[in-house]
Parts: structure tokens; sequence; C-alpha cells
């Protein structure tokens, strides 16, 4: 059995849309061991395909020449193929380093050298969904119909549940941040308004630097019904949120990495566009439905600014997310 190592991406939405290429890999046989930073290595775990999971000892940012070169020494000889998923020179370098003999990735940051099957970057204003970007590693076609799944097995749910007090179904999961920035983010005001017409206490999801964000979302809602809104955001390790996510009545989220993991556990979600396109990034699954402003003929005047793909409205007044009412999105729930 051929034995390949995956260079995994670094943020969690992008590790998702990675799953049907590691699909594809396991089905014609090959062995797959992922490499990838801490933050993601769980949602690799989520991935029955994926026989093993290394988790990088690297920081974010920076070349680290020498902790690469030392893990490479220990990795030579293991692996027959490495598909590397980042477009990023230091993610060539370790199978590089490794002599891993078949290397695969999208040209890049100058690692010609670094691979020996390359594959050209599609102009930016011309690129396939980032599913199919990742699964044409395979070296296969026709991929549009690929969709990521997870799977988080019952007992592990079972007892994250435990852990945060939750019941399966009894709870809504609102994921309201979005890493690359403010134009991605539905306004604090609308997720509050929304949390207060709910049937069920509102669970809200993130990383430490959202838990501000959160509490401006939770704190107007637990004024008035308290305790409708638990603000976890900073304090769950990532496999208790992908449990959480797993077991909740449905999902609410911007355009991020816990949209795709929703998608990809199959939970019932409403995933709100601003600034960027579900053209590039959907959320895969039958369950989702996507609000995005830029494709509703009755709201005027159409947004021909959108998608901009900004960190901040250009234009100053975030129309594509200002004007997406509360009432819209229950609607959709």
């Amino acid at each position: 059995m051929s034995k390949s190592l995956i260079i995994a991406p670094q943020w969690i939405g992008d590790a998702v849309m990675t799953e049907p290429l590691l699909r594809r890999l396991h089905a014609r046989g090959e062995q797959l061991t992922v490499g990838a930073l801490p933050w993601v290595a769980p949602v690799y775990r989520a991935m029955p395909q994926v026989a093993e999971v290394i988790e990088f000892p690297f920081a974010h940012g920076g070349l680290q020449f020498k902790a690469r070169r030392m893990l490479a020494k220990r990795m030579a000889g293991q692996f027959d193929t490495a598909y590397v998923c980042p477009n990023s020179l230091k993610s060539a370098l370790l199978p590089f380093l490794a002599s891993i003999p078949k290397r695969v990735g999208y040209l890049g940051e100058a690692r010609v050298g670094l691979l020996t099957h390359r594959l050209k970057n599609p102009p930016k204003n011309q690129r396939p969904p980032m599913v199919a970007f990742y699964s044409a590693l395979s070296g296969e076609v026709n991929l549009d119909a690929d969709r990521p799944q997870l799977q988080m097995p019952a007992a592990e749910v079972d007892r994250a549940l435990a852990e945060l007090g939750l019941e399966r179904g009894g709870y809504y999961v609102f994921a309201p941040g979005a890493e690359y920035g403010p134009a991605k983010r539905w306004p604090a005001r609308h997720f509050s308004e929304l949390a207060q017409t709910l049937d069920r206490p509102v669970l809200l999801l993130g990383s430490g630097k959202e838990a501000a964000l959160c509490e401006e979302i939770a704190a107007p809602v637990n004024a008035v019904q308290a305790g409708k809104c638990l603000n976890l955001a900073g304090k769950t390790t990532l496999v208790q949120a992908l449990c959480a996510i797993a077991a909740a009545h449905s999902v609410v989220s911007n355009d991020s990495g816990l949209m795709h993991v929703a998608a990809a556990l199959g939970v019932p979600q409403v995933a709100i566009f601003g600034s960027s396109s579900p053209l590039h990034t959907p959320p895969l699954s039958d369950k989702a439905r996507v609000l995005w402003l830029k494709n509703d003929p009755s709201y005027q005047p159409p947004l021909d600014c959108s998608p901009c793909f900004a960190r901040e409205c250009p234009l100053g007044h975030t129309r594509c997310l200002n004007d997406l009412t509360a009432a819209q999105v229950l609607q959709n729930l």
C-alpha cells in the first residue's frame, strides 16, 4: 500500500474542504498521514480515511528551517508521496527535506524545485470552488460534485455534551466570527435580535478573539431572558466545538471555518455571506441555506459592489450585511 503525507492548510475551513481529496486518495489505496498545525488537527481526526495525524510543532509565521529539518529527518523513508495543500514555500519544504519521492502541489512562492509534480495556479478570477481546487491534487477531474464529510463518534459527542451541560438538539449554535474581517460578519445586533426570537437556548462559539463579540450578542438577550445565550467563545477545545455543532438543532454563521464544519457534519444551517461569495466557498450541504443579498432580486438598489472580498467595506456602509434582517434569517431556519 502506498503511503502518503498530506500537508494540511492552516485554517479550519480550508482543512474541511480538503476532505474530498483525502477520500479520493484513500479510495484508490493510499494510506494517509496528515501533518497539521495543532488548531487544525482535530478536523482531520474527524475523517475516518486518515490513518494518523501528526501535529506540527511550528509556530504561526516564519520559516523555522531548523525545526522543519529535524522533523524531516524523522520522516525520511516513511512516505512515497506528499500532497502539499497550501501554496506557501515553507509548506513544501518539509516533504523536500524528507526526500519524499513524489511531491504534488500548486506552483507558488518560488517552490518549483521543491515539488516534483506541479499544477498551475488558475487566475484569481477563474479559480474554481475550493473543494475542487484541492481535489485536483489527486490528478482526477470532474470534481465539482465532491462534498466534505466529517464524522464525530457518538460517544465523543455525548462526552462533550456532558462536559458542556448540553442536550442533543436542545440548542442553536451561533458562530458570529470571521477571521478575515468585519466585512464578513453579520452585525452583533442582528444576532441578538434573532436569538431573542428563538425557541431554544443559543450557544455562541468562536475563538478567544471573538469572546467580546459574542458577549456583545449575549448581553442584551440575557438581560431580558436570563441564560438564553451561553458565550463559550475561547472556552472550548476545537473537539468540543465540533461535538457541540454536531448535536445542535441548527447553526447560524458567517462565511467561516465553523460554517464549513456544520456543512460537513450535515447539520441544518443558515450561512450568511457579505463581502465573500458562496460561488467560491459555499457550505456544501443539502441542509444549508445561503443568504446573500447579492442574489436577492427584490433587494434594491442592487449590490454592484459585491463580492468585494475586502476585510472592511471600501464604501463604508456594509449594506450586504447590515440590510440582511433577523426576520429573513429566521424564515430560513
